[in-house]
């Protein structure tokens, strides 16, 4: 990457050199006249050059020098923070996930209310639902600590969404950093954009393609539900209503844990009931039994899904699916970045500077 940066950067300064050599001869203009002030002109314009070419781009180098020790940070803290409770891993997952579906990578969903400001926070796919704040806010101290102003809220969720994934068994990719944080947020964006656990499938496909994400994208990050737990609330209709798409003794089990009438809407399910707390593909092999959680779990293999033969491939071969999967979330963490001059850098990742 740096060699790539310095070509280009070589590649620049040559050309207006040899552009203002040009116009030096055809105008009479003595060469031995040039002095430092010129040369620092022509170095100033060159930068200029570069870093318009490069500075609005994400790149997993991004914090090479400016803090060195960021990655290594988010990765200790959260290893630490699956270590004292595993179920963390998979918040910190869809945190990044939630945020990306709302006006981008821009760590909105990390702003807290205020007597002046509405965030994402109590939306409905949010409200006492979404998870990790704290473990964010610690990862956040952190990283103030040892490089002040530096790494941004954004880039710590698609960081720890990364390192998440991997302390639990999944792949690894590069994230690519370099993100702003906004200084706004959307309530309403939230409650529409992020799917419901009761979609159906065409309303899957909808809420991933108008992220840009393609069919691929939507089925192998859907396989992100092979870790962590939901809420009685979002399958309590599933497991009573969903008769033909739901295995009977799977359902009869989940009952018991949540029943028809009662206050039991906080009881917890796993999203995959054979290996919760292992980033694997038995959340597409469970499909394939109709042994999905959720309903918009379900949705994606019914027999007759546009998706069914995507689920199918990735029930039988894991390694595909992790490949599929790094890729989609390299694309979903380039959802509308905030780069260069916009946004800031948030020095409490649940406030506006």
């Amino acid at each position: 990457m740096y060699i790539k940066f310095i070509d280009l950067y070589v590649y620049i300064l040559r050309n207006i050199l040899i552009y203002c050599s040009c116009k030096v001869c055809n105008s009479g203009y003595d060469m031995g006249s040039f002095n430092s002030l010129d040369l620092i002109m022509i170095l100033i314009v060159a930068t200029a050059f570069l870093l318009g070419a490069n500075g609005n781009k994400l790149t997993p180098l991004h914090y090479s020098q400016t803090c060195p020790q960021a990655l290594s940070i988010v990765k200790g803290e959260v290893a630490a923070a699956i270590e004292s409770e595993t179920r963390i891993g998979a918040s910190l997952l869809r945190l990044h996930f939630h945020d990306c579906f709302v006006n981008g990578c821009d760590g909105s969903i990390l702003l807290d209310d205020t007597a002046n400001f509405v965030g994402e926070k109590t939306a409905a796919p949010n409200n006492n639902s979404v998870r990790g704040y704290e473990v964010v806010d610690h990862i956040k101290a952190k990283l103030e600590k040892a490089c002040p102003g530096v790494v941004s809220c954004a880039d710590i969720l698609a960081i720890a969404a990364r390192d998440s994934v991997v302390h639990l068994g999944g792949p690894s990719w590069k994230v690519k950093l370099g993100r702003r944080d906004s200084t706004t947020a959307s309530r309403s964006l939230a409650n529409t954009s992020i799917p419901s656990p009761i979609s159906n499938i065409s309303r899957l496909i909808s809420s991933f393609s108008s992220q840009g994400l393609s069919l691929k994208n939507f089925v192998a990050l859907s396989g992100s539900h092979t870790i962590g737990m939901a809420k009685c609330t979002s399958f309590r209709a599933r497991i009573y209503n969903d008769t033909n798409t739901i295995e009977a003794s799977f359902a009869k089990s989940l009952q018991r844990k949540c029943p028809a009438n009662g206050n039991n809407g906080d009881n917890l399910a796993e999203l995959d009931h054979q290996t919760p707390t292992h980033f694997d593909n038995l959340y597409f092999k469970n499909l394939l039994k109709k042994k999905g959680l959720l309903h918009s779990d379900q949705a994606l293999f019914n027999g007759t899904s546009s998706v069914d033969s995507l689920v199918k491939r990735y029930a039988n071969n894991n390694e595909a699916f992790f490949k599929a999967f790094a890729m989609g979330m390299i694309k979903m963490g380039n959802i509308s970045p905030l780069t260069g001059n916009k946004g800031q850098v948030r020095v409490n990742c649940r406030k506006v500077n």
